[in-house]
């Protein structure tokens, strides 16, 4: 696992994208403050920049130099979810632009899944999660359902669990600093 995370860090700190086992599906990813890393996965997805992709983070310390203010119920959510949960959040800072929803909103993940929580620990910088599918296509649940477009169109393949079922895509709640509630995916 340790060459993995070292070969997928050089290929991000040099701002590719890379296709990696996340905690729900596999994933094309990049470094989140990289705007053109950001714009390459737009591309090979086929997917409108209007439609925003998710940053995974590796704990509290990310998430405050991403945002200022987090709700308390973002905590509670955090600890008391079973299964991966994604938070829609308000005023995110320190990402790309081109990440930023046009409601001034950024969906992450803190995730305890060993090979990203442990990139993340070497980037010391969230990163970019989307589906491993052209937009609109149907998520892959296992690496061998994964087009070959995608593949080749990534700068680097993540060599782990190439052989497991990925789980299902997680849930989503929009969560706004007055408290505000919404479940987008369960």
């Amino acid at each position: 696992m340790n060459q993995e995370i070292h070969n997928a860090y050089e290929v991000i700190r040099e701002g590719g994208i890379i296709l990696y086992p996340t905690d729900t599906v596999w994933g094309i990813g990049c470094d989140a403050t990289n705007p053109e890393a950001v714009a390459k996965i737009y591309k090979l997805k086929q997917r409108a920049e209007t439609q925003s992709m998710i940053v995974l983070m590796n704990g509290e310390k990310m998430m405050y130099n991403v945002f200022k203010e987090i709700p308390e119920t973002a905590w509670q959510i955090i600890d008391l979810s079973e299964k991966p949960t994604t938070l829609i959040l308000d005023q995110p800072r320190n990402v790309a632009p081109n990440l930023i929803a046009a409601d001034n909103t950024l969906g992450i993940r803190i995730v305890k899944e060993p090979f990203c929580f442990k990139l993340m620990e070497k980037m010391r910088k969230p990163l970019v999660s989307t589906s491993a599918n052209i937009s609109g296509q149907p998520t892959p649940k296992s690496f061998k359902e994964i087009s070959p477009e995608i593949i080749k169109g990534v700068d680097y393949v993540v060599n782990l669990h190439h052989d497991k079922i990925g789980g299902n895509p997680s849930t989503i709640i929009k969560l706004t600093n007055d408290n505000q509630v919404k479940v987008i995916r369960k």
